[in-house]
């Protein structure tokens, strides 16, 4: 008999035992140690976060949905609803793109201040388009979610991961960035901004993090934090921790001043 027909099949190939309940201490690892490999053979030091709903589109598309519910007599609201909400799509398309041209001039060893989103549709598609337009790399931090739409086109490739554990895609969203803006989004970015909020107060952020909020008319009616601060839930001072704002040129000068006062002489993935 062939000794290699009764060999036992090793532990890192056996597929069973990796999926399995006794293996999740592998499975969080490697999505630890997979990331921080691509990237630092990106030569990434750090990112500029994107939050936002998946759900927005762009303006050609929003246009072309208006037209169709039109002829078709039904569903108009809805669509001239997406198409003025497209403007954020649009922001956050422009303001990556000038976020990227700006970092790519820092005429640094490493790449610095990389736009980084959830890799999927909606926003995050938006600030990928954005920054592969200006010819910068960007990362895509995908998780995966059964029948939904995963991943975009314009993220680069060797940057696009895909996240099991929501936790450790949070992780990765929070270690390397320097700075976090918050488009209008749903559950999943309320969850990711009062994380990052969270960590801010709380001072467990060793570094400076300008946190935005985009969107005046959205955020100022979804979220009341000076109501916190009334019912005594939070400080007063806590209301600020956000930086609010309603165009590309508030939101550009906003983050490259504080990268420039708080980030550009510090290594990233420090906490």
């Amino acid at each position: 008999m062939d000794p290699e027909s009764i060999r036992p099949e090793k532990a890192y190939r056996d597929e069973a035992f990796l999926g399995g309940r006794n293996a999740r201490p592998l499975r969080i690892l490697s999505e630890y140690l997979h990331p921080a490999a691509r990237l630092e053979a990106a030569r990434v030091s750090d990112t500029i976060v994107f939050f936002g709903s998946s759900r927005l589109r762009a303006r050609d598309e929003a246009e072309v949905a208006l037209s169709q519910a039109r002829e078709a007599g039904a569903g108009v609201a809805a669509a001239e609803r997406a198409l003025a909400m497209s403007r954020y799509y649009e922001d956050a398309r422009e303001l990556a793109r000038r976020l990227t041209e700006w970092s790519k001039g820092l005429e640094q060893k490493r790449r610095r201040f990389v736009v980084c989103t959830g890799g999927g549709p909606g926003i995050m598609e938006a600030a990928n388009r954005g920054a592969s337009e200006a010819k910068g790399i960007n990362v895509g931090l995908g998780i995966f979610l059964p029948h939904e739409e995963s991943g975009n086109a314009y993220v680069t490739r060797s940057l696009a991961f895909e996240f099991h554990y929501f936790f450790m895609r949070k992780f990765w969203f929070v270690y390397l960035a320097k700075a976090l803006v918050a488009f209008p989004g749903g559950f999943g970015t309320l969850d990711e901004f009062f994380e990052v909020l969270t960590l801010v107060q709380t001072r467990k952020l060793k570094k400076q993090v300008p946190v935005v909020l985009y969107g005046r008319p959205f955020w100022d009616t979804v979220i009341n934090l000076e109501a916190m601060a009334d019912f005594g839930t939070i400080d007063t001072e806590d209301v600020n921790l956000p930086f609010r704002c309603d165009t590309v040129d508030e939101a550009f000068d906003h983050i490259t001043g504080e990268l420039v006062a708080q980030a550009l002489d510090r290594p990233g993935g420090r906490w």
